[in-house]
């Protein structure tokens, strides 16, 4: 075979394999465009079914790297490589992954089942892993919360998967745990009665159920009652905070003579349990 020959075989196999890359390309161009198309009509069909936004993005995450792995392995196969012994490379190569990453993946299908159960969901303030805050956003891998004092919290989803969730959020109201420290001359009827009249008026305290004032335990300064109005979530600091003044003004404004603060000193309530009340908790 001369130069001449060689040459133009050479040719003719640059030509080929230029109108393969050129095709390969082409190909590339149009399945992606094609797989945009086919998200956009999948989030659409799901935004139209009210599925949670977090759980869309999760499927249309999974949709579009399995449809792109396909596309991979349809140019593969378009340049004449056996597509059989790729499959079985990759599988190989994510077991591989799989072993390196196993905390990865294990926070991957914690925040699968974090989306399909849903304990929680984006605007939600709850104590997960150990961080209690506002929920802004549930990842694949990681879930952002935001603490009352304003900090973004990134905590792994297997995290709080595997920890106990409390959710404030779930449900209408919750209640609000306050202490009211007596002297022992006031009359605790009077002051029930006064106090439940005054802490009805708070703004946002829900009227069913109705707040609660009952004694809850003795000490040398005289009777310590338990305060409890109910709110939603939302208004919880905001009826916490109105609440305290409450106790104040209400016995400031009824003449109650100031307990006399004795510390180191607590009465144990009935149950055996040691009952220490907090400087803050007292009236004055």
């Amino acid at each position: 075979m001369n130069f001449p020959q060689i040459g133009q075989v050479a040719l003719a196999l640059l030509t080929q394999f230029g109108l393969k890359v050129v095709g390969a390309i082409a190909l590339w161009i149009v399945a992606q465009k094609l797989i945009e198309f086919a998200i956009k009509l999948v989030r659409r069909g799901l935004r139209t079914q009210n599925i949670e936004p977090t759980l869309i993005n999760y499927l249309l995450n999974i949709v579009s790297v399995t449809l792109r792995i396909v596309l991979i392995v349809a140019i593969l196969g378009f340049f004449g490589i056996e597509t059989t012994s790729f499959a079985a490379l990759l599988a190989a190569a994510g077991v591989a992954i799989g072993a390196a990453w196993g905390g990865l993946l294990a926070n991957f299908a914690a925040g699968a089942f974090l989306i399909i159960f849903r304990p929680f969901k984006v605007g939600d303030f709850i104590t997960a892993a150990g961080i209690t805050g506002t929920v802004s956003e549930i990842g694949l891998f990681t879930t952002d919360i935001t603490t009352p004092d304003n900090v973004l919290t990134i905590v792994a989803n297997n995290k709080i998967f595997a920890d106990n969730i409390q959710n404030f959020s779930a449900n209408p109201f919750r209640r609000v745990d306050l202490l009211a420290q007596l002297h022992h001359d006031v009359d605790h009827n009077q002051a029930i009665a006064l106090l439940k009249a005054r802490i009805s008026q708070i703004p946002n305290v829900v009227e069913n159920p109705a707040p609660d004032v009952e004694i809850l335990t003795f000490n040398l300064a005289g009777p310590v009652l338990a305060v409890r109005p109910y709110c939603n979530n939302d208004h919880y600091w905001q009826v916490y905070f109105d609440t305290n003044k409450a106790i104040r003004e209400t016995f400031g404004e009824a003449g109650y003579p100031i307990p006399e603060q004795r510390y180191g000193f607590s009465m144990p309530p009935e149950n055996g349990t040691s009952s220490v009340i907090p400087s803050s908790a007292l009236s004055s």
